[in-house]
């Protein structure tokens, strides 16, 4: 504040030295206003034009107190931009801006809210799949953190309703909020579906007091991660092959299969209330379909030949990473 506060100093300094000197030249020289003003620029910035006309003893005392009030300002001036240029917070302030920039072009993306250990897992994730994302962050450590690793990030606090609408949250696709307080967590979720009435939000709880809180407050879904880290333990006890197996499809960078999820609504209009026997993507593509979500967020798991592709379904497909990609290319 005092690099910035000697700035605005350095320009009233300015503006009061040529205040003088066109006001003093109408006085002494009795010069018009726009040759007055001429004759101040051309004293204080010494580019050494002529002068309008040969200057008496006056004039020439005058011009030299103008000189040397010119050099003074000047001095203070460029001291002053120097500081505020070589000052972390000029290039902060660029930084800010040029993300800032970012950000408002930001279109279905996602927020998070928190970069603890569960957000920071969803930033991966997300980034695996090349999805748009950006974090809310207050922690100063951390926040240097998210600019090593250039993920986008607006610092506040997520429990603000302006820090939600920096992260342009009504343009967003979904929300994570993975604070380690429930009740902010709550809050959160309160304010963010109040500004997006349509979009995703997902929510971390703690306790399963919390669970119908934040169902009742907006949230599409909520994790319990030590529900389900302890459930996770206790299947690889039970069923450990199987729990192997869905692990490596849903998480798992080096496995040759993979999960995919396909809006109906972002297929061919053609598709369009036909069935899946006529989509026929195992003969196009070698994929399979295994689950079928429905327009009222029923799951079919297996669906049949004949099941309706109706707007707003989604289909759970089975297939190898150039099987994936053969199926991106024909849809």
């Amino acid at each position: 504040m005092v690099v910035k506060a000697k700035l605005y100093i350095s320009l009233i300094l300015l503006t009061v030295v040529l205040t003088i000197g066109v006001v003093g030249f109408l006085i002494i020289s009795n010069e018009t206003f726009v040759d007055s003003l001429y004759m101040t620029v051309i004293t204080m910035s010494t580019v050494g034009f002529g002068t309008l006309h040969e200057l008496n003893q006056s004039e020439k005392l005058f011009t030299i107190v103008l000189i040397i009030l010119s050099i003074g300002v000047y001095g203070y001036s460029v001291t002053a931009l120097t500081e505020y240029l070589a000052n972390d917070n000029f290039f902060q302030l660029l930084k800010y801006k040029k993300m800032q920039k970012k950000i408002q072009k930001l279109q279905n993306h996602t927020v998070v809210c928190g970069y603890g250990r569960n957000g920071r897992q969803a930033i991966i994730k997300l980034k695996k799949f090349n999805m748009p994302c950006l974090v809310i962050e207050k922690n100063k450590a951390i926040i240097e953190e998210l600019e090593l690793n250039n993920i986008l990030y607006v610092e506040g606090d997520g429990t603000d309703d302006k820090t939600l609408n920096e992260a342009g949250i009504i343009n967003a696709k979904s929300l994570i909020t993975a604070l380690p307080s429930d009740a902010d967590n709550l809050f959160v979720v309160l304010s963010a579906r109040q500004i997006n009435k349509h979009f995703t939000i997902i929510s971390r709880a703690s306790s399963e007091s919390s669970f119908k809180k934040l169902k009742i407050a907006g949230a599409t879904n909520i994790i319990m991660p030590d529900k389900i880290g302890g459930e996770h333990m206790a299947s690889l006890v039970v069923t450990p092959d199987l729990v192997e197996f869905v692990d490596k499809l849903t998480i798992s960078d080096e496995c040759e299969t993979n999960l995919e999820e396909i809006a109906i609504n972002d297929l061919s209009p053609e598709f369009l209330n036909k069935t899946i026997l006529d989509l026929d993507l195992r003969k196009k593509t070698g994929c399979l379909i295994i689950g079928f979500k429905t327009a009222d967020h029923k799951y079919i798991i297996n669906p049949e030949a004949n099941t309706i592709l109706e707007p707003n379904s989604n289909l759970i497909v089975l297939g190898r990473p150039n099987q994936i990609e053969k199926l991106h290319q024909i849809l």
